[in-house]
């Protein structure tokens, strides 16, 4: 097995040194040699650090304060905010937060035909694809990594931010690490693996 898969870990705090571009780009392009569904490549980052960082933070922000005043887009969101109020605690901490965005994506809130429905998830795992390699990538380099959904509650703020550009798809705070946790428990092969001959 790879080690990199075996090393991973989900980075929640980090250490205020920033990371060389060098090492951003590595990481990009690791994500761009993902597969993709008939290979439409539906990808686009958006890399953000330093001032912009903060005017992101201040929508997501903005995004969870909305939630908590009652107005949330998720009816069962209320439970996981302060979950969200942590991610924000993490991504601040980051010095680089990578946002994922599907240029070709209709968004998560739009009404979708069947042949779009099927579009958007062949190219929301095609994204997931991806991600896990800048995840894999970032191990590799000896650098923390957070893959981070809690943006879709502050999903009108982001995109407000962000201009038109696509269905944001989720975030990635890379930095160096400040914790070393011990792996998580997985479930065994004979729990999730289905063998048919």
């Amino acid at each position: 097995m790879i080690q990199a898969i075996r090393d991973r870990r989900s980075i929640r705090t980090f250490l205020d040194i920033p990371v060389e571009r060098q090492d951003i780009e590595d990481i990009l392009q690791s994500a761009v040699l993902a597969p993709s569904s008939k290979n439409r490549q539906p990808w686009k980052f958006v890399v953000v650090q330093g001032e912009a960082k903060a005017e992101m933070l201040k929508a997501f922000r903005t995004g969870i304060a909305r939630e908590e005043s009652g107005d949330a887009l998720l009816p069962q969101s209320k439970k996981y905010i302060e979950g969200a109020k942590l991610t924000v605690h993490s991504m601040e901490q980051a010095p680089v937060v990578i946002l994922a965005l599907n240029p070709l994506g209709k968004g998560v809130l739009a009404n979708l035909t069947p042949e779009e429905r099927v579009y958007e998830t062949c190219n929301i795992q095609s994204l997931s694809a991806s991600l896990q390699n800048m995840l894999l990538a970032a191990t590799e380099k000896g650098l923390g990594s957070l893959w981070i959904c809690d943006i879709f509650f502050a999903y009108k703020e982001l995109c407000a931010w962000l201009g038109n550009q696509g269905e944001l798809i989720a975030a990635v705070a890379i930095g160096h690490t400040n914790e070393s946790p011990a792996a998580r428990p997985r479930k065994s092969l004979t729990d999730v693996v289905e063998w048919r001959n």
